[in-house]
């Protein structure tokens, strides 16, 4: 979104420190060459590859993996499907999210093999790598759906999150992924029990809207990060009742004394988007915070809250980046829309 970070070095210091005795100092020249690639890109990528395939400390091969990622790197693709083999865990993962990220269908073989790999962490990366390199989509669906199937819950989990990228691009989910979803409500597996939940809210079924109450209210251990704070979000879209005085106790309470809930954020916003008056007020006062990343957050909630009320006050900081983000500001105006409304009636159901 933001593009490469500035290089620490100038080029001809990179590459001289890419030879460096140090280790530490190689990782850091290999990802400093990577915003230099667009002027000259045949000696960064000479000097990224080379770092790839000899470099004698796993660190560096792993940066430089990554490096040939964001630089989008096809001309070294023989070199990254080397390195899937490469002695270290790590630089091997590394290789396969680059491959994914190149999304060159060459690499599309290796990747399959990737897929049935005795080690759990190569079949994760060659998940979701594999359905961005395959060229037809009946193909990377069926290699998901059987990675459902992995007796790794954290290769189950991220085949669902692929289900739900490849959903995403197609607009819908196919019936028997939802229904393979749906299955997974039931997995022993807390992870891939709240990963489903959140798929099948996602694409409108709402077989796992309990599970989803359940995530809000901490009865779920070792949920991932990423789909607690979905579904918090979720129960607020769906306007589920019974996840109200969960989302009060996170966006207002204190948790067993260990201080504020670190998605405290993201319950208040589900709450307004539920119009809860204490969450609205909240937001709406503030956009007018003296502190710039207040005002920017407050911004962004009122966005995903679609507050009709917020519109004005947004309007106000259009144009003037020391208000708040303009980036914040136009994506909340648009989600607002030009009349406030989402076109829900921010009603509350039963879980």
């Amino acid at each position: 979104m933001f593009g490469p970070a500035p290089a620490k070095r100038t080029f001809e210091a990179a590459l001289r420190d890419v030879a460096s005795q140090k280790p530490a100092v190689r990782v850091e020249a290999v990802t400093d060459l990577v915003p230099y690639a667009a002027t000259e890109r045949e000696r960064v990528l000479r000097a990224i590859e080379g770092a790839l395939r000899s470099d004698a400390h796993a660190a560096v091969r792993a940066a430089a993996a990554i490096a040939l990622a964001d630089t989008k790197a096809v001309e070294a693709l023989p070199a990254l499907l080397l390195a899937v083999e490469d002695v270290d865990p790590n630089v091997r993962q590394m290789a396969i999210t680059a491959l994914g990220e190149i999304g060159d269908v060459r690499a599309t073989g290796r990747l399959r093999r990737a897929l049935s790999d005795e080690r759990p962490e190569v079949r994760f990366q060659a998940v979701i790598a594999f359905p961005r390199v395959c060229a037809q989509p009946a193909d990377a669906l069926e290699a998901v759906m059987q990675a459902t199937h992995d007796g790794d819950p954290l290769v189950c989990h991220i085949a669902l999150r692929m289900f739900e990228e490849l959903g995403e691009t197609n607009g819908e989910l196919p019936p028997a992924s939802m229904a393979r979803a749906r299955a997974l409500l039931g997995h022993a597996s807390p992870l891939v029990r709240a990963t489903a939940a959140v798929v099948t809210a996602r694409f409108g079924d709402p077989a796992g809207h309990a599970v989803l109450v359940e995530v809000v209210e901490g009865k779920l251990r070792d949920v991932d990060h990423e789909d607690e704070a979905a579904a918090i979000e979720l129960c607020g879209e769906l306007g589920l009742a019974a996840a109200r005085g969960a989302l009060e106790r996170r966006a207002f309470g204190r948790r067993l004394g260990l201080g504020r809930d670190p998605l405290r954020w993201h319950a208040r916003v589900a709450l307004a988007r539920m119009r809860h008056e204490r969450a609205v007020r909240e937001i709406l006062s503030e956009l007018g915070a003296w502190d710039r990343h207040r005002r920017t957050l407050a911004v962004a909630a009122a966005g995903r809250a679609r507050l009709a009320a917020a519109r004005p006050a947004i309007e106000a900081m259009r144009g003037d980046d020391r208000k708040a983000d303009q980036g914040a500001v136009e994506e909340a105006l648009a989600a607002i829309g030009s009349d406030g409304s989402d076109g829900s009636d921010g009603s509350e159901v039963d879980a």
